[in-house]
């Protein structure tokens, strides 16, 4: 495993860093950051974790927004965070709905088989192994764990209803939110 991979963190979005909404999220004014999650992702930064995105935004196939929309949001949350010394390296999307069949909605791992090929040399079989995803819902998780990451459910967003259906992926661990995950992930890694 390269030294960097073990600086790597993946996060989904809706429901892990931001509100989501059933309606989706469709603008910056929408994009509303929840408590403690850029925070968090700044921790992560300064402990030198990378942080990148991998999200689904059907949103747009559905044309309930514009990609100009979708920079907007994220250029929302780079300038939330510059301030907490914080930031995203990288923000990976899937623009289709399901009845595309792409290979990058999740649970389909080709945006994680994308982040994998930017920030992993391919010196094994399974490029993401030992890192973590944090997502709020089976999708997520499915998508990065084919590839050998390490699964991390938050409660909010999706994950309490997650939680509730108990089909999680084999040693998936349960957090309240983004900034338990990180509090336990730089515990762990100062303890090791």
């Amino acid at each position: 495993m390269s030294s960097s991979a073990s600086k790597l963190v993946i996060l989904d979005r809706d429901g892990v860093i931001n509100f989501d909404s059933d309606q989706y999220v469709k603008s910056a004014d929408e994009w509303i950051p929840l408590p403690g999650s850029l925070e968090a992702i700044a921790e992560l930064n300064q402990a030198g974790y990378q942080v990148t995105v991998a999200t689904n935004q059907s949103g747009l196939a559905r044309g309930l927004f514009t990609i100009n929309d979708l920079h907007a949001m994220h250029q929302k949350m780079m300038d939330l965070l510059a301030p907490m010394g914080g930031r995203v390296d990288s923000i990976f999307f899937c623009p289709h709905v399901d009845e595309d069949q792409c290979n990058c909605r999740k649970p389909l791992p080709g945006l994680m088989r994308d982040i994998a090929s930017r920030y992993r040399k391919a010196d094994s079989v399974l490029p993401l192994t030992g890192v973590p995803i944090v997502g709020d819902s089976l999708r997520d998780l499915e998508a990065a764990t084919v590839l050998g990451a390490s699964p991390h459910l938050v409660r909010t967003g999706k994950g309490q209803k997650t939680v509730d259906a108990g089909v999680l992926p084999a040693g998936t661990v349960i957090h309240a939110d983004l900034m338990a995950f990180t509090k336990s992930l730089l515990g762990s890694a100062s303890n090791s």
